[in-house]
């Protein structure tokens, strides 16, 4: 694909993802969804300053096709997908680049079920961008559509979150860092509602401080304040909110990993771990893998990114899934990774077995990890090179169950990612080395 990858149209704004480009997003989905009744699309957005113009790109191409708009104003991803499927609308768009940097954005497109848009519909968004004459019709007179403030379709997200909580959160203390994103018109509030000590940091966005130096990409940030206020946990959402990392009562990173363990486990003595299995993806910790083990738990591994965790999870009907990066999928309560919803999760986990996180999670050993990447002319000839495999089965074999190695190419730059995983750093350091050093040797790696 050409402007869509594995998390919809990104890039810097007014770059390589400018206004038009959006304008002709809504024209093309206004006119999409509306060939046999009026479309309803919703549009929720992120912080970020050119959110605001991409709304109103979106909003001017979406009614000139006869749409009718939807606006959500700022709030997470995941409550996009939600009032889509809970509210019969044809489509949604989330404007947001995620974890990236404030000059960043994106165009994620959701289908009516809540999931990422067909590969098939995406294709057709890009031959219309790309074609040189505008070949759709314009709406005329009462065909043509209207944008409505539909701020109600965030609270009703709120409250829905709120209804999950299966106890108080009386005197807990619990610290939140939303990173200037779209969780700070949320998180907050839901805790409060339920009863937490909450303290907040990361709820000053300004359009440019988005993820700077705050949220799950800098998890340090809330570590250091668990700490200093003597928090019983703390959780970090990324700039959209489909994301969490939460930090125990040591200030010690619960990772993605670490939370589909802790959950796991307990959906799992509730009866509810459907299939006894959780699918991660290739990324996950050969830790969490030893410690499901040992909790007769199955797990199923797919590709890197959300996307394939959930396609994995609707094939098979399991109900827990996720990524080491914090997206973390519960499907019994949504379609996508929610991060304000995983920290719920885990709340519930602590508050049943009345147990901190820095307990619970004892039994899990993370093994060390080095990931290093090599940019490269040809992605695949770099990876099938005889002699790369061949050095990729020796450390394969030297580690043994002690470790593990992986070699996979990026899905969305020309870099090959070496990732060890052993019981030291050293040893981290000394097999994906010897792989990187066979990489340039064979002339695939570009300084």
């Amino acid at each position: 694909m050409k402007y869509f990858g594995t998390d919809g149209f990104r890039g810097e704004a007014n770059v390589n993802l400018n206004v038009v480009h959006a304008y002709k997003v809504g024209r093309f989905l206004g006119w999409y969804y509306g060939r046999e009744h009026k479309a309803r699309i919703i549009i929720g957005k992120d912080t970020r300053r050119s959110s605001y113009m991409f709304e109103d790109a979106l909003s001017s191409g979406l009614t000139a096709s006869g749409a009718d708009v939807y606006l959500l104003h700022v709030t997470p991803t995941p409550s996009v997908s939600y009032v889509v499927r809970t509210e019969d609308f044809d489509c949604g768009i989330m404007i947001s680049a995620s974890h990236n940097p404030y000059y960043d954005n994106g165009l994620k497109v959701i289908n009516g079920k809540g999931h990422k848009l067909e590969a098939e519909i995406e294709e057709k968004i890009e031959a219309y961008i790309d074609s040189p004459e505008d070949t759709l019709p314009m709406a005329t007179r009462e065909k043509i559509g209207c944008t409505v403030d539909y701020a109600i379709g965030r609270h009703r997200y709120i409250g829905y979150l709120m209804s999950l909580a299966t106890r108080s959160f009386k005197n807990i203390r619990v610290g939140l860092d939303c990173a200037n994103g779209s969780s700070y018109s949320v998180a907050k509030g839901v805790f409060d509602a339920l009863g937490a000590k909450t303290y907040a940091i990361g709820m000053e966005p300004n359009g440019i401080n988005i993820n700077d130096g705050c949220g799950s990409t800098h998890i340090e940030n809330l570590q250091k304040f668990v700490k200093e206020n003597n928090l019983d946990v703390g959780f970090a959402y990324d700039g959209d909110a489909d994301r969490c990392l939460a930090v125990d009562d040591k200030g010690e990173v619960i990772d993605g990993d670490a939370i589909l363990y802790l959950c796991g486990c307990y959906l799992k003595e509730k009866g509810e771990l459907n299939n006894n299995t959780i699918v991660t993806t290739v990324m996950s910790n050969l830790g969490l893998y030893k410690a499901l083990e040992r909790a007769d738990i199955a797990y199923e591994q797919t590709a890197v990114g959300d996307k394939y965790v959930n396609a994995n999870m609707m094939e098979n009907g399991h109900s827990l899934g996720g990524e080491q990066s914090g997206h973390i999928i519960f499907s019994k309560y949504a379609v996508t990774g929610d991060g304000v919803l995983t920290s719920l999760m885990l709340m519930e986990v602590m508050l049943e077995k009345k147990a901190k996180l820095s307990e619970l999670r004892k039994d899990l050993k993370v093994y060390p990890q080095l990931l290093k990447n090599v940019r490269v002319a040809d992605k695949p000839a770099a990876r099938e090179d005889k002699d790369v495999q061949a050095a990729v089965k020796k450390v394969a074999d030297e580690l043994g169950d002690e470790g593990r190695i992986l070699l996979r190419e990026s899905g969305t730059e020309p870099v090959i990612r070496v990732m060890v995983e052993a019981g030291t750093d050293e040893l981290c350091k000394k097999y994906v080395d010897e792989v990187v050093s066979v990489l340039y040797a064979k002339g695939h790696g570009i300084k």
